[in-house]
Formats: structure tokens, C-alpha cells, sequence
């Protein structure tokens, strides 16, 4: 072993006593050592075999060091062990069998660490094992049903490892069991009837496996001294026994994420320890006479701290009694139900939240000002409902607010000044809302902002502040389906973290700057259906990153670039500028600048959609969904939605193609298109235009059969495609170089 510097062992001197020396403990008389106590003392390396020449020893912590390496074979010469306490380190290989000779041992702590292997049989041998945790390893296999011989275990923790199998119905015969732990594993079928009756039991951890059935309704009875059960993440179904409800001790009852039914038993207000209450992501649903009265029930457990009931069916309106809940709440979801009504003001006596989410609901009315009284909240949610009025100016006084979703509402007016003192904001959602006026450039300079930065679908307006560069940590920003005008600001150059970049359908004008080619990290970049002008910059296309680039609808003019995501245009949206052109060259004609770009956009738009939405170069699946693709790819041809309004009675969009197919497809054909087929039906290009046409029309018709054995699939239409494609730029007429 080796030690970190400073060192902490200075006083291990060869000169003196070894029962002198920090974290030795000897015997008196014979000064042999019988306890070594190094934990968190910055120990490297691996365990010396020469541990085995102490056999005297009846302690030995070493956790939370940095060991490696496997358990020396020679440690089981400490036969007089009674503690072994190796947790937090890095330790790997097998338990090894001859952990048998530890008779004496009574804590096995080998917790956190990179052991694989078994459960040795061998364990069984211990038995005067109170303690036996081996969570947060690599173990796999199955639990030993022997370990039950074990009768002194108290402590059983085997969580977070890669078991499987059954849980042993011999686990039921540890009498003094207190704690049993086998959370994140692979554990199936159904939970052992003897593992309800172990009247010793106080935590009951089973979280995270693949475990179902019902929990039996009298297993608070046959539970008498349980404080803790965590069953999340399974397929319990049924309903919840009223009778976990009669633990007046109980401190922790978790249950998300599994099939309960049913309403909330009552009981709850006869808990008065109780710290967390997680029935979340269940199918729960109200009382009918007392809907959300389970809250006022909950106002009795005085140390309540985490309070999930979100992702279930409940409806009513939120009690104003919610305000009388514990005071040290710190956590509280109530989102993903049917509550509605409004956001009571007494709110603002939880004056612990770090925490409130009440997204996806039915929620009106307006934000109560009093929540910006919640002096500790950190996450502020209450996306997806149907919340009115302004944003209050007072949530500015929630300095401590790392992320705030107020999404999907139908808030209005501007966003408040008073966001600026939001100096530990991570990520700020305002989106699909009909919030109004100018961006505050005051919220472009919060320090932290990093996650996201999403104001779109709203109807703001004005020029982008220059403070858009304060945001140098930013990961994505989403300023898109507004009415922002003016120019893109060059300080976009200082945001070093961008990775998305929206603000589509804008009225943005000026040129794209160079400053946007500075932003290396740049995935995706959308700039489509605005005003902007000149030329693609060709700093662009030095953008490695760039996955996706929208310049659609714009009025940009000149060459397209030939590098970087430009050499591959199915990532690239240019359509709708029609006077830019191919590297090769521009004809002088606007007609032959628009016959350039429809031909790219045909030919990018279906390599587009197929390669990006199936996966070009994957396997094809017959899963997917072909039925939809061929509906997108008639409507993209005739410019006609499956909703229009000339569609009635049994005229559909996909009969109404076959009507004209294959004949007659300029009749149909979107009338932004029908120019460019060209005049003559003698002219080469014209014909093989059409014929393109045809197999274009052909493909959707048999994406769209009635019958999805009749359907094409995805691979023949890739193929197909990929013909188009090839055919349509290939077979371009010549064209002149363009004159600068």
C-alpha cells in the first residue's frame, strides 16, 4: 500500500511500538494488535498479504481508501476477526471461499467496491455474521438459499449488483433480520409470503427488479416493527394495504413506478413520523366525496420531507390546507394528473420547498405571487397546464432557482425584469405561452444558465439583445416561432457551449454572421423561415460538430459551400431560397436558379427523411412506420395536408392520388412544383422529371396500401428513393459558371 500526501501515518516509526502508532489498537498485557483502523486515510494500492501475519486481530477498517487489487488469500489467517470493513474502494476479483474460516466475524462490509462473482456457498460458515453487506458490486447469480443458516444476521444488504433468479423463500427464516436490502438487481417472480411474516424486519428494500404480484393487505400486522419499505421501480399491482397505513412508527413508504390501482387508503393522518410518501407513477386515482383529501391527512405527519404522488389519475382541486404541511417539506410532486383549479396562496407557508412540481395538470387561473415567498426553491415546474395572467414579478426574489418550467400555459405579457436575479439558474423554459414585448437582456447575463434557454412559440419581439454572448456555458437555446427582428448578433461567437440553436420562423434579417462559424460545438443550427440575406458563410462548413443545418425560407443567394455538412446535403434544408445555386455554377436565368434548387430539395428531402428518421447504413425495420412515411411523402408532393379541407366523405388524400396516378400527376402535383417539370412534353429533362415523379407517387401509393402485407418496405423504399435521388442530380442540365 501506498499513502497520499501529506502523509497521516508520520507517526508509524520503526523505532517505536507499533501500539503507538495512529490507528493501531493493542491488547494489554502482550501488546499484540487487535484493531487497525486506516479508513479514509488515502491508501493506494493493493492489500498487502503480509496482513495475515496478525493474527490477533479482531478489527480491521480500511474503508473509504483507494485499495485495488483481489482480497489477499492470507486474510484468511485472521481467524479471530470480528470486524472486516473494506467498503468504498476500489477492490475487485472473487469472494474467496476460504472467508469460511472467519467464525468470529460478526460485520462483513465489503460495500462499493468492483467484486464479481458469486455469493459463495462458503458464507455459510460464518455463523456468528451479524452484518453482511455486499452492495455496489459486480456480483452476480443467485442468492444462496443457505444464507438463511445465518440465524445472528441482522443486516442483509446485497443491493445494486447484477443478481437474478427468485428471492429465496428461506430468507423468511432469519429471525433477527432488521434490514434487507436487494434493491437494483435482477430479481423476478413474486415476493415470498415468508418475507411478510418476518416480524423482526424494519426496512424492506426490493426497488428496482422485475418483481410483481400483490402486496398482501395484512402485511402491516405481519410487519408490526417496520420503518422503511422501498419497492419502486417493479409491477406490484393491485392495491395499497390500508393496513402500512397503521405503522404509526413508519418513516418511509415508496412505491412509485409500479401498477397499484385504487384510491389511498386511509390512515395517513395517524403518521406521525413520517418523512417520505412516493406513491408516484402508479394508476391511483381520488376518492370520489374527498378527492385530494389525502394532503390534509398528511398535514399531521409533522417531519414530512418528501411528499410524490405525480403520474397518477387523481383529480379535484388543490386543498388550501396543502399550506399546513410539514414545514421541513423539501420535496413536492403533484404533476401528470387531472388536478385543476387554482394554485392556492397558502402555498407560500412551505417555506422549506427546494422543490415543486405541478406540471401536466389542468391547473388555471394565475400564478400566485406568494410562491416567490418560497425563499429555498430550487426547481420551480408548472409546465403543461392552463395558467393565466403575467408572470409575477416577485418569483425574481427565488434566488436559489436552478430551473424554472412554465411551458404550455397561456401566460402573457413580458417577461419579468426581476429575472435577472436569478444568479443560480441552470435551465429556463418559457415556451408555447403568449408572452409579449422584447427579450430583457438582463436574463442573457445569468452567470449560470447552462442547460437551456427556450422562449419559443411565444409572439416576442424586437432585436436579439447583444447580451445573447453572455451565455458562454449555454448547451441550447430555443428562440424559435416568435416575431424577433434585426440582425443575428456577432457576440453569438462567446457562446462556447452551444450545441442547438433555434430561431426558426423569426423575421430576422441582415446576413448570417461569420460569428456563428466560431461556435465549434454547434450540432444543430436552425435559422429557417426568416428574413436573412446574402450568402451561406463558408466558415459554415468548418463546423465539425454540425449535424444539422435548417436555412430554409430565407432569401440567401450565391454558392453553396462544398464542405464539411454541405458535402452531404441530406443533413442540409435549403429549399425556399431560390437564388442560391450549386457549386458548379448558376445559370443567370431566376428559372434555371429555382429548377437547381427543387431538384436539391427533392432529392435532400427524401434522403433526408429516410436516412435520418430510419437510419441510413441500420437494418431496416418492418416496424417501422411506413404507413405514416408514405402519408408525408404525398402530401409533400401535392402540398396537401390528409386534413384538407376538399377532403370529405370517403375522399381521402391517399384516393385522392390514386385517382390521378399515374396519368395524370400533374394535376395534383403542389403548384409551387408545377413549373419547374419543365413545358415540353418532348424535352429529356421534362420526361425524366416526370418519371421521377411517377416513382415518387408510386412509393407513397404503396406505403399507403390498405393492407400492410401489400405495403413496400422500408428497405425498397430507401432503394427507390436512392434512385430518384441519383437520377435527378445526375441528369441536371448544364449550367454556366456564375459571374462575380
Amino acid at each position: 500500500m501506498s499513502l497520499q500526501s501529506p502523509n497521516p501515518l508520520s507517526s508509524w516509526d520503526q523505532n517505536s511500538s507499533p501500539c503507538n502508532w495512529t490507528g493501531v489498537l493493542c491488547n494489554s498485557p502482550g501488546n499484540r494488535v487487535i484493531a487497525l483502523n486506516l479508513s479514509g486515510f488515502g491508501l493506494a494500492g493493493s492489500i498487502s498479504p503480509q496482513i495475515g501475519n496478525l493474527s490477533f486481530l479482531r478489527s480491521l477498517e480500511l474503508q473509504n481508501n483507494q485499495l485495488r487489487g483481489a482480497l489477499p488469500t492470507q486474510m484468511s489467517d485472521l481467524f479471530r476477526l470480528r470486524v472486516l470493513n473494506l467498503s468504498f474502494n476500489s477492490l475487485e476479483g472473487e469472494l474467496p471461499a476460504n472467508m469460511s474460516k472467519f467464525t468470529e466475524l460478526r460485520v462483513l462490509d465489503l460495500m462499493t467496491n468492483k467484486i464479481t462473482g458469486r455469493i459463495p456457498e462458503e458464507l455459510i460458515h460464518l455463523a456468528k455474521l451479524e452484518v453482511l453487506n455486499l452492495g455496489r458490486n459486480l456480483l452476480s447469480g443467485v442468492i444462496p438459499p443457505s444464507i438463511s443458516n445465518l440465524s445472528s444476521l441482522t443486516t442483509l444488504n446485497l443491493g445494486t449488483n447484477t443478481l437474478g433468479g427468485e428471492i429465496p423463500a428461506e430468507l423468511g427464516r432469519l429471525p433477527n433480520l432488521e434490514i434487507l436490502d436487494l434493491t437494483i438487481n435482477n430479481f423476478t417472480g413474486t415476493v415470498p409470503s415468508s418475507i411478510y411474516n418476518m416480524s423482526s424486519l424494519g426496512y424492506l428494500a426490493l426497488a428496482s427488479n422485475n418483481l410483481w404480484g400483490e402486496l398482501p393487505t395484512n402485511m402491516g400486522d405481519t410487519l408490526p416493527n417496520l420503518w422503511g419499505i422501498n419497492i419502486c421501480i417493479n409491477k406490484f399491482s393491485g392495491t395499497i394495504p390500508g393496513s402500512l397505513h397503521n405503522l404509526t412508527n413508519i418513516r418511509i413508504i415508496r412505491m412509485a413506478d409500479n401498477l397499484f390501482e385504487g384510491t389511498v387508503p386511509p390512515g395517513l393522518g395517524y403518521l406521525p413520523f413520517l418523512e417520505m410518501y412516493n406513491i408516484g407513477f402508479n394508476k391511483l386515482v381520488s376518492v370520489d366525496n374527498d378527492e385530494l383529501g389525502f394532503i390534509t391527512s398528511l398535514t399531521n405527519s409533522s417531519g414530512l420531507k418528501f411528499l410524490a404522488f405525480d403520474g397518477n389519475l387523481f383529480e379535484g382541486e388543490i386543498p388550501e390546507s396543502i399550506g399546513n404541511l410539514s414545514k421541513v417539506l423539501s420535496n413536492l410532486y403533484m404533476g401528470g394528473n387531472r388536478i385543476h383549479g387554482n394554485i392556492p396562496s397558502s402555498i407560500r407557508h412551505l417555506r422549506g420547498l427546494a422543490l415543486l412540481n405541478m406540471s401536466y395538470n389542468s391547473i388555471s387561473g394565475e400564478i400566485p405571487p406568494e410562491i416567490g415567498e418560497l425563499q429555498e426553491l430550487q426547481v420551480l415546474s408548472l409546465a403543461g397546464n392552463q395558467i393565466s395572467g403575467s408572470i409575477p414579478s416577485s418569483l425574481g426574489n427565488l434566488r436559489k432557482l436552478s430551473e424554472m418550467e412554465l411551458s404550455g400555459n397561456q401566460l402573457l405579457g413580458q417577461i419579468p425584469s426581476t429575472f435577472k436575479n436569478f444568479q443560480s439558474l441552470l435551465s429556463l423554459d418559457l415556451s408555447n405561452n403568449m408572452l409579449n414585448g422584447s427579450i430583457p437582456g438582463e436574463i442573457l447575463n445569468l452567470p449560470r444558465l447552462s442547460t437551456i434557454l427556450n422562449f419559443s412559440r411565444n409572439f416576442l419581439e424586437g432585436p436579439l439583445p447583444q447580451e445573447i454572448g453572455k451565455l458562454e456555458s449555454i448547451v441550447t437555446i430555443d428562440l424559435s416561432n416568435n416575431l424577433l427582428s434585426g440582425n443575428i448578433p456577432s457576440t453569438v461567437r462567446s457562446c462556447n457551449s452551444l450545441e442547438k440553436l433555434f430561431m426558426a420562423n423569426n423575421r430576422l434579417s441582415g446576413t448570417i454572421p461569420n460569428a456563428l462559424g466560431e461556435v465549434r460545438g454547434l450540432e444543430t443550427l436552425d435559422l429557417s423561415a426568416n428574413q436573412l440575406s446574402g450568402s451561406i458563410p463558408t466558415i459554415l462548413q468548418e463546423l465539425r460538430a454540425l449535424k444539422i443545418l435548417n436555412l430554409s425560407s430565407n432569401d440567401l443567394e450565391g454558392t453553396i459551400p462544398t464542405g464539411g455538412i454541405f458535402s452531404n446535403l441530406s443533413n442540409v434544408h435549403l429549399e425556399g431560397n431560390p437564388k442560391l445555386c450549386l457549386s458548379s455554377g448558376c445559370d443567370d436565368t431566376k428559372g434555371h436558379r429555382k429548377l437547381v434548387i427543387v431538384s436539391i430539395s427533392i432529392a435532400v428531402v427524401i434522403t433526408f427523411v429516410v436516412c435520418f428518421k430510419y437510419g441510413l447504413g441500420k437494418k431496416p425495420s418492418k416496424a417501422g412506420d411506413v404507413y405514416s412515411y408514405g402519408v408525408m411523402l404525398l402530401e409533400l408532393f401535392t402540398g396537401k395536408s390528409p386534413t384538407h379541407e376538399s377532403f370529405v366523405g370517403e375522399v381521402n388524400l391517399i384516393k385522392w392520388v390514386q385517382s390521378a396516378f399515374p396519368s395524370n400527376l400533374l394535376q395534383i402535383l403542389d403548384p409551387q412544383l408545377l413549373p419547374l417539370m419543365g413545358n415540353s412534353p418532348d424535352d429529356e429533362q421534362s420526361t425524366i422529371k416526370l418519371n421521377c415523379l411517377t416513382t415518387i407517387f408510386g412509393v407513397g401509393l404503396s406505403c399507403t396500401s390498405a393492407s400492410p402485407d401489400g405495403r413496400i418496405t422500408m428497405r425498397d423504399t430507401l432503394r427507390k428513393l436512392i434512385t430518384v435521388k441519383d437520377t435527378l442530380v445526375n441528369n441536371r442540365s448544364p449550367v454556366k459558371k456564375m459571374k462575380h
